[in-house]
């Protein structure tokens, strides 16, 4: 592996998180990777029994110190049984270990052997390094977008807002497969200053685009994106890649 020296994929460890000290050492790393106060940390008192009854906590270690962990909780949704993943933390300074990645797949190893076949969860659409990695490497799909869904937080992050994209994740189907980019009208696409040029496009396409570039500035981003999803999703579509959205399949079986 490339990135942080000495680090090799030997060294790392993703493994259960099972004592009271090590959710301890959870709640410090929502403190150091999000900045989030005390009032917004989720406690080890609340991860304990929630391990108890099917929640998924696991570590990435690396010589035994733990550099990130993912989060998950079961839950009912349309009446089946899910794990909803409410958070995902790696350590800047580990973030080109591929440990989010790798997290994800024990998470999902996790849940088939629970019996749970869907992960959901939320995330900023303008984290492009977070979208390829939900959608190009992980192969989730979306179909809803929430307005500010977290409200104000102490979180240096949640400055720009908290709209989200809730995604999907269905473990026992294959990713849906990448289209080809050339031709498909595209919603939004990035100017050559790096600004937001919106299109007037019909939704009744079957494949549109939108495009966001690599480092978005929110106070020019987040209201034409917003426009850009909610349109798309309100008009039938669903997001099944970084960022194509696509009209059939849904709401019949296909994806849902």
């Amino acid at each position: 592996m490339s990135g942080q020296p000495g680090i090799t994929p030997k060294t790392i460890v993703i493994r259960d998180i099972e004592t009271l000290d090590e959710m301890h050492e959870v709640e410090q790393l929502q403190r150091d990777i999000w900045g989030v106060s005390d009032l917004d940390v989720l406690p080890a008192l609340a991860l304990r029994p929630q391990k108890e009854v099917g929640a998924i906590l696991m570590g990435a270690f690396v010589e035994g110190r733990m550099v990130g962990f993912v989060f998950g909780f079961p839950g009912i949704l349309n009446g089946e049984t899910i794990i909803h993943s409410d958070m995902l933390g790696v350590r800047s300074e580990y973030r080109s270990q591929n440990l989010g990645y790798l997290l994800k797949l024990a998470q999902r190893n996790a849940a088939l052997a629970l019996g749970v076949k869907r992960i959901t969860w939320t995330f900023d659409p303008l984290q492009s390094r977070n979208a390829h990695l939900n959608f190009s490497k992980l192969g989730v799909i979306a179909d809803r977008y929430l307005i500010n869904y977290y409200g104000e937080t102490s979180s240096f992050l949640h400055q720009s807002g908290t709209d989200r994209l809730w995604v999907t994740w269905l473990l026992d189907r294959e990713p849906v497969s990448r289209v080809d980019l050339d031709g498909i009208p595209a919603l939004i696409r990035v100017g050559e200053n790096g600004e937001p040029v919106v299109n007037t496009v019909d939704t009744d396409e079957r494949h549109l685009v939108i495009e966001i570039p690599g480092e978005s500035n929110p106070e020019l981003w987040r209201e034409p994106t917003r426009a850009a999803f909610t349109s798309a999703l309100n008009a039938g579509h669903i997001v099944t890649g970084f960022y194509v959205v696509e009209r059939d399949g849904q709401k019949t079986g296909l994806y849902f």
